[in-house]
């Protein structure tokens, strides 16, 4: 964080080859960490069981020493350890959906036996990690990697199906999604084929999964989506969603 900090107090600059830090920067990535904890007390004092933080910069590939691929901060990760002290959530799932694997999440959190991940991602894609036989140092960890440019219902399947094994002896506290509309049809920075109806059908399960599991709650945050246009009508049909409003049309 001091590293970041300093940067953007100097007036900004380049963190790693696709990362920039400006003026603006270190405001916009707390707050966006800010809203994660905001979800995250709302999901248990009840104002909110479910929130959408439509935060940018994203999180997922910030690593603890660290930002990269135009991350900052690991807003999902931190939220997870936030939920643990501060509500004594023992038991975090961890859904990532962005095309491109959650390396800096993984990073974060696979030290924690209690803390589930699963990141379904393109292969070969960057940032190069995520193969399915990495399963962290306690086997907490689901790594789906798929190929591009398959039949959308091959990657909702594929993600179902982890979901199905992470959850089997085991039951959440809190389910976090990192939402990342970059797995869209149609993004520059990917090759999967999904709809926004897709993902607004998949958060529908994971909603009606979590009653199961933990009340309902639930806490997304936005990472990846390069195509405004697309990424607008994702987030509306994931936000109705996860209202429960199920008409998805944006």
């Amino acid at each position: 964080m001091e590293s970041v900090r300093a940067l953007v107090a100097a007036g900004g600059g380049r963190l790693d080859a696709d990362t920039v830090a400006s003026e603006g920067s270190w405001d916009a990535a707390t707050a966006g960490v800010g809203c994660v904890l905001d979800a995250v007390d709302m999901a248990f004092d009840g104002r909110a069981v479910r929130s959408f933080c439509a935060v940018r910069p994203p999180g997922h590939h910030a690593l603890r020493d660290r930002a990269m691929g135009f991350c900052l901060f690991g807003n999902v990760a931190i939220g997870a350890y936030y939920a643990r002290k501060r509500h004594g959530a023992e038991r975090a799932l961890i859904i990532d959906w962005d095309v491109h694997h959650g390396n800096g999440t993984q990073a974060l959190v696979e030290s924690e036996p209690d803390f589930r991940f699963i990141s379904m991602h393109q292969w070969p894609w960057y940032p190069g990690t995520g193969a399915a036989a990495d399963r962290g140092p306690h086997g907490s960890v689901w790594n789906v990697p798929m190929r591009a440019s398959l039949p959308a219902e091959a990657y909702l399947d594929a993600l179902r199906g982890a979901i199905d094994d992470a959850t089997r002896d085991f039951t959440p506290d809190l389910v976090f999604i990192s939402a990342g509309f970059d797995s869209l049809n149609g993004d520059p920075l990917g090759g999967f084929t999904l709809e926004p109806e897709h993902l607004a059908g998949l958060t529908t399960e994971i909603v009606d999964r979590s009653k199961l599991w933990c009340g309902g709650r639930v806490v997304s945050s936005l990472e990846g989506g390069y195509a405004p246009d697309r990424l607008g009508a994702a987030s509306v049909a994931h936000m109705r969603a996860l209202g429960e409003l199920r008409s998805f049309s944006a």
